[in-house]
């Protein structure tokens, strides 16, 4: 069976720390970006950070930058996002996606028909 599944969520308070992963199954990651998404209550979803076929090419939103860092292992055919000093406003389900083109096109919001998603982990940052 094809798809992507994530783990790792969870609720923290302000300050705390998760690392999701981002699982695929009946399909290999290696020939595609991978992204993380987050889709907020009442938000549209947006991209927080994807990481490109060879690694080199990594994209941040601006509010995470510094505090999120995004890696895959091949040999494990998983993607990470570690987040650490968590804020409220990084509540939200966050979604994997898999898809073939640059990390920053990912990020944007740029899909193919080829596209795939995984169903989501819901995180919390409260006290």
């Amino acid at each position: 069976q094809v798809q992507l599944v994530e783990s790792g969520g969870g609720s923290v308070q302000p300050g705390g720390s998760l690392t999701l992963s981002c699982a695929a199954s009946g399909f290999s990651l290696t020939n595609y970006a991978v992204g993380w998404f987050r889709r907020a209550p009442g938000k549209e979803r947006l991209g927080v950070s994807c990481i490109s076929v060879t690694e080199r090419g990594t994209y941040y939103r601006d509010s995470v930058k510094g505090r999120f860092t995004i890696s895959r292992d091949n040999g494990k055919n998983t993607v990470y996002l570690q987040m650490n000093n968590l804020t409220p406003e990084d509540t939200g389900t966050y979604y994997c996606v898999a898809d073939s083109g640059s990390s920053w096109g990912l990020c944007g919001g740029t899909f193919t028909n080829g596209a795939r998603w995984g169903q989501g982990t819901q995180i919390t940052v409260s006290i």
